[in-house]
Order: structure tokens, then sequence, then C-alpha cells
């Protein structure tokens, strides 16, 4: 019986990993129709953009600019989701701390995230401080709020059930109440995920001289549309390359025990 439920979810894997892959050949079918349609200053020949894409890489600069905001942007990222998850998880057990934090939280995600980049410019100069602040200001909100309702909603009938059997503090936070609250963290995590690249990609576009943003500012002046479109391939696939090997793995690690209930 185990090894048939293996089974499938080795299946149920290859199934979503084709799904995934077709999505991406329609995207670039799209693309290719959108080429045929507008001309080249609109939409470039994707081939021509993998072809600057691949040149960018093959490139000390191109390379560096990639790595430079790949490490920023998970930088702010990872502050945001530690902090983040942090503060929701003291949030939801305490109804004052979540008092507390409300007008935070509101004012945080009420200030856009272009008027973040011109205070972290005013704050921090042209450095790293810029897009790292920016971007986790703009995705702390997101984990607190994710953190904060896994609490909430988690079923305390297993915390019942967890002193019935006199388990200690520690383990029935970690093995009873954090693989509840992961569940409605992850989503957080993914949205956060996807927040962070377009943030540091605009906070390095107006205040910084490297990284994607520098690039996309020199290809705009340009009016290189081949070489904007490459750079924002090389920012989508370094998102799926972080999801997948990263938020991925880690979600079927906890969520390792809905498959056994």
């Amino acid at each position: 019986m185990l090894a048939i439920e293996k089974l499938g979810l080795f299946i149920t894997k290859i199934w979503t990993g084709w799904g995934t892959l077709a999505g991406i050949f329609l995207i670039f079918a799209l693309w290719q129709l959108g080429y045929e349609h507008f001309g080249t200053l609109v939409l470039p020949q994707p081939m021509d953009s993998l072809t600057q894409l691949f040149a960018l890489a093959s490139q000390s600069e191109g390379l560096d600019y990639i790595l430079i905001t790949a490490r920023r942007a998970f930088t702010g990222f990872a502050l945001a989701s530690v902090i983040g998850a942090a503060l929701g998880l003291l949030a939801g057990w305490s109804n004052t701390i979540a008092i507390l934090f409300r007008p935070f939280l509101t004012v945080m995600l009420g200030i856009p995230p272009i008027a973040w980049i011109v205070l972290a410019l005013l704050w921090f100069g042209s450095a790293d401080g810029t897009p790292v602040f920016t971007v986790f200001i703009s995705t702390l909100p997101l984990v607190f709020a994710g953190a904060l309702q896994g609490v909430r909603m988690r079923e305390t009938s297993l915390d019942e059930m967890a002193d019935s059997f006199n388990i200690s503090p520690f383990e029935k936070l970690w093995h009873v109440q954090l693989p509840q609250v992961v569940s409605y963290l992850f989503p957080a995590w993914a949205t956060a995920l996807g927040l962070s690249w377009k943030v540091v990609v605009m906070a390095e576009l107006l205040a910084s001289s490297d990284g994607v943003g520098a690039g996309l500012a020199e290809a705009r002046v340009n009016i290189d549309t081949a070489t904007t479109m490459a750079w924002i391939v090389a920012v989508v696939g370094l998102l799926l390359l972080m999801e997948g090997l990263l938020l991925n793995p880690i979600k079927e690690h906890v969520e390792g025990w809905k498959h056994d209930v």
C-alpha cells in the first residue's frame, strides 16, 4: 500500500513537471506570435533574446549582474522570512502583540515599493542597502500575515491531543503546531519570493549601477528590446529555480505528515 502511494506521488510530480514545461512552451509561442504581429521594436524574436541571454551569461559582467541581483533578492527575502515569521507567530499567540503590530502592518502595506526605494536611497545611497532593505520591507507584511493566519487557523484539537500524551512544549511546537502553520506560510513565502524579484529589479533600475536592474536601464537607453527581454528571462528563470530548488523541497519535507494521514 505504501509503495502504491509513493508511486502515485511520483507520477503526480512527473505530471506537474510536464504541465509546467507545457506552460513555458505556451509562453514562448505567444511571444513568437507577438513578435510576428508587432515587430522587433515591441517584442524581439524569442531566439534572439535567448541568444543574447547566453551572451550575457558568458560575459563576466553579465554573470556578475545576475549573481548580484540574486544575492540582494535572496538576502532581503531571507530576512523578511525569518523576522516576519517570528513576529507573526508571536502575534498569533498573543492578541496584545497582534493589536500592537496592526498599525505598523497597515503602514508597511500602504506605502508603495517606489516610495520605500526613494527613502532607502536617501538612507543607504546606491549600495546594497537600498535594494535589500526595499525587498525586506515590501515582503515582510506578507510573511507576517501568513504566520499569523497559520497560528489562528491551526487545529486546536491536535494541541489537546499532544497535551494528553504529556509532550513537551518544544516537541508540541515542532511536531504539531509548526507543520500546520507552514501550510499557510508557504503561499505567503511564494508570493513574497515573486515580489522580491520585482522589487529588487525596480530598486536597481532606479538606484544602482550594477545588477539586472542596471542592465535593464542600459538596454532602455540603447532601445535594445532583445537585451531587455534577455534580462527579464534571466530574472524569471532565477525565480523558478529558487522556487523549485528551495521552497518546494522544504514544503514537501515539512508537509510530509499530510501524506501519512
